[in-house]
């Protein structure tokens, strides 16, 4: 699975966010700003990230995921 799919594949359901995808082989590293995460816990917002990600995972396609997760006003306070 190429940065490129796991980015669209999030994309299809995590609507309104800004993605990022960087990684190789089954090891990957995401960055989601979005406000779906507004008011959820880490990990509520690791949940539905895991819940769009969970047949790539199954397969094996996807071994390892760092996440960072942001609200858009996390993400310009942290910039």
């Amino acid at each position: 699975m190429t940065p490129e799919q796991v980015k669209v594949l999030l994309g299809e359901s995590l609507n309104d966010c800004d993605i990022q995808v960087e990684g190789e082989g089954s090891h990957y590293n995401i960055v989601i700003v979005g406000d779906c995460f507004a008011g959820k816990r880490s990990v509520q917002r690791q949940q539905l990230v895991y819940a769009v990600l969970n047949s790539a995972i199954a397969s094996g396609a996807m071994h390892a995921v760092n996440m960072k997760l942001f609200t858009r006003d996390e993400w310009a306070q942290r910039s």
